[in-house]
């Protein structure tokens, strides 16, 4: 028997099977990136939460793309799906290929239905709002969203996408190691005053594992969060429990809440090294 696995050509003669990749840092200097690929994924990009339509001269001063360029990547978009057209007022809007693709990733993650069940035991004892979130390059999108209570003002759905100045975006930032979290941080704009926001997140991450939000995301609104890498190997995650101060005032979150979300990721954690 032989000890390689082998591959046979068109020719009818076996060949060595191809390695596999490997699992580098993925870099836009590789010579693997393909650009084009980039590009239209840039314009998909520019139809964030809140912008229903764009024009090719909108969609050109968003991507820094060559209106040539934005036009071929439109078109092609269109031609497949992901883009949608209203002939009346001539600007394109995201076509339904695009939910295809947001279901099949969500419908497959793992780790999404493993933490529902504690997120909705959570939500439902707390009032407040759950959320499972991860880092999609350049901010943190929900990946799931749990409610406890119909009174909560701010119901944020799965799919909407958090700052890095919010708790969850902090949270996620905290738990990097330093070198990589220097990487990130140049690449990204953050409000004045995050980094001592930011050195505090990390401090209270390295002391309890979790960082918090008491009214400096947004006024009136706490919030506590921590970090995982999922059991199911998908990467890594943050889960968040949030709602008004008068229903999670700080040393609730502290003493109460923040103990009982670390204990809930420790189940759907990898092992520690």
């Amino acid at each position: 028997m032989q000890s390689k696995i082998e591959d046979i050509g068109s020719s009818g003669q076996r060949r060595p099977a191809r390695r596999k990749r490997s699992v580098d840092t993925p870099s836009r200097n590789s010579p693997d990136f393909v650009e084009a690929l980039a590009r239209g994924l840039s314009v998909l990009r520019c139809f964030e939460p809140g912008v229903r339509s764009l024009g090719n001269i909108e969609i050109a001063e968003r991507t820094g793309l060559a209106r040539s360029t934005v036009s071929r990547l439109v078109y092609t978009l269109l031609t497949l799906g992901y883009l949608r057209y209203d002939a009346e007022s001539g600007r394109y809007s995201p076509g339904y290929g695009v939910l295809e693709l947001g279901y099949g990733c969500l419908a497959n993650l793992e780790v999404r239905a493993l933490a529902r069940p504690l997120m909705e035991t959570l939500a439902r004892e707390t009032g407040a709002a759950v959320a499972l979130g991860t880092f999609d390059g350049r901010a943190m999108v929900y990946v799931e969203a749990i409610h406890g209570s119909s009174a909560l003002y701010l119901r944020l759905p799965v799919g909407h996408r958090m700052d890095m100045n919010s708790t969850m975006g902090r949270t996620y930032l905290a738990c990097l190691a330093p070198s990589e979290r220097e990487r990130l941080l140049a690449s990204l704009e953050l409000p004045n005053g995050m980094d001592a926001i930011l050195d505090q997140a990390c401090a209270d991450f390295q002391e309890s594992g979790c960082c918090y939000g008491i009214g400096d995301w947004k006024p009136g609104i706490n919030a506590v969060a921590t970090a995982f890498s999922a059991i199911s190997g998908e990467g890594v995650f943050v889960m968040s429990c949030g709602g008004p101060a008068d229903l999670l005032p700080a040393d609730i979150l502290r003493d109460e809440v923040g103990p009982r979300l670390s204990a809930m990721v420790r189940s759907l954690s990898l092992p520690r090294a």
